[in-house]
């Protein structure tokens, strides 16, 4: 008896659903895990903010959706299971466009280039698939078990096409970032915002401004502020009315000018703003934190030193956030003739170590390691190494 034929037919089955088993459920943490931030700004953009994102909801249906795709790709291309993961190409390039939505409605020209990039492709696979249909009319079929090499040649197909979702597809981390923190605020949740990017040195004006908001609301951003990597200028805290570069994408712009007191005038800047709501007598508490702050993003000591006192009352005894602190004692030290004189001696100590350890290093580039290592998170660090 020959039972060579059931045997193929079987083991054709096997590769063919491990195949599809691998391909949903990268489809599903892909959009579940990885993108479901940027789709949520991606749907509230397109929307004009009518509709929100769903982030469990969003992933089942759109993976069903590509595993539809995939199966009329399947329909087209009629492989064998030799080549059976060429079926899932035509449904990945559709995740990379899914993923990259917002980029490709852009503008016309964007949309234009990746509507021909995408036909060029399909031809491309069109063309491979129907080459290797005829060709595998003159090869014997291969036994493609579990551990076959039919089986492996399909696993290789399938990692180097979602290695080119990954390639292809928006992985700015700082991008993602202030999609995540936006998703985290709406949610009211500031620690999760907060713990997006945490430990990465990547940032923008923008992320910076989202992250100073956070800790606001959490009245902790006096003391934590430069323990997250700082870009951008002190304006930058506050999101600009005239520049669309600085605005939020999703969550309520308004709801942080309301945190700050008023909503500011078009193309108003930043430090006129904040006086503006302190002399109007609308500021709230947060409006301190963010004058000094901002001053601190810039630099300027002098500056800083003569706002203090209108917020704090400074003297040795007088507990004040840990960035005030540390600016403080770096301008005792760095001027000769200090207008205001604190002493704090925790703070000292850890200057007095700082300057130690630089002077332990004599290579640049080395002395800048050694001290992120122990001082990153620190104005100290921030004031003279970034």
């Amino acid at each position: 008896m020959n039972f060579n034929r059931p045997q193929r037919h079987d083991s054709g089955i096997t590769v063919k659903v491990v195949s599809a088993v691998v391909f949903v459920t990268f489809c599903f943490l892909w959009l579940y895990f990885f993108q479901s931030d940027t789709l949520a700004v991606t749907q509230h953009v397109l929307s004009g903010g009518v509709t929100r994102y769903d982030r469990a909801v969003g992933g089942v249906l759109l993976t069903l959706l590509l595993s539809l795709l995939a199966v009329g790709s399947y329909a087209v291309a009629r492989l064998r299971s030799r080549f059976f993961a060429l079926a899932f190409f035509p449904p990945l390039l559709a995740l990379v466009l899914l993923c990259n939505l917002q980029d490709v409605t852009a503008s016309r020209t964007a949309m234009t280039v990746w509507v021909a990039v995408s036909a060029v492709l399909l031809a491309l696979w069109f063309a491979a698939v129907s080459f290797l249909r005829r060709l595998l009319q003159y090869v014997s079929p291969r036994r493609c078990g579990l551990l076959s090499r039919s089986m492996w040649e399909n696993m290789l197909l399938l990692v180097l096409m979602m290695g080119g979702v990954t390639a292809a597809t928006n992985t700015n981390a700082v991008s993602h970032y202030r999609a995540r923190m936006e998703s985290r605020l709406l949610e009211h949740n500031t620690g999760g915002a907060l713990s997006a990017g945490r430990e990465s040195l990547e940032s923008d004006a923008s992320l910076t401004m989202l992250r100073a908001y956070a800790l606001s609301l959490d009245g902790q951003l006096g003391d934590r502020l430069f323990q997250y990597a700082v870009a951008g200028r002190g304006a930058d805290l506050v999101p600009s009315t005239a520049d669309s570069r600085s605005r939020l994408l999703r969550y309520p712009q308004d709801s942080l000018y309301r945190h700050l007191g008023a909503i500011p005038r078009s193309g108003q800047s930043t430090a006129r703003y904040l006086q503006a709501l302190e002399r109007s007598g609308q500021a709230t508490a947060a409006v301190r934190d963010y004058v000094l702050c901002s001053l601190l993003v810039d630099r300027d000591l002098d500056g800083f030193v003569g706002a203090i006192t209108r917020y704090y009352d400074v003297a040795d005894s007088l507990p004040l956030p840990r960035h005030y602190r540390e600016a403080l004692t770096l301008y005792r030290h760095l001027r000769s003739q200090p207008r205001l004189v604190y002493r704090h001696a925790v703070t000292e100590e850890d200057y007095r170590n700082l300057q130690e350890l630089e002077a332990k290093f004599s290579d640049p580039r080395e002395r800048k390691i050694r001290v992120l290592e122990k001082y990153f998170g620190s104005y100290f660090y921030y004031y003279e190494y970034l």
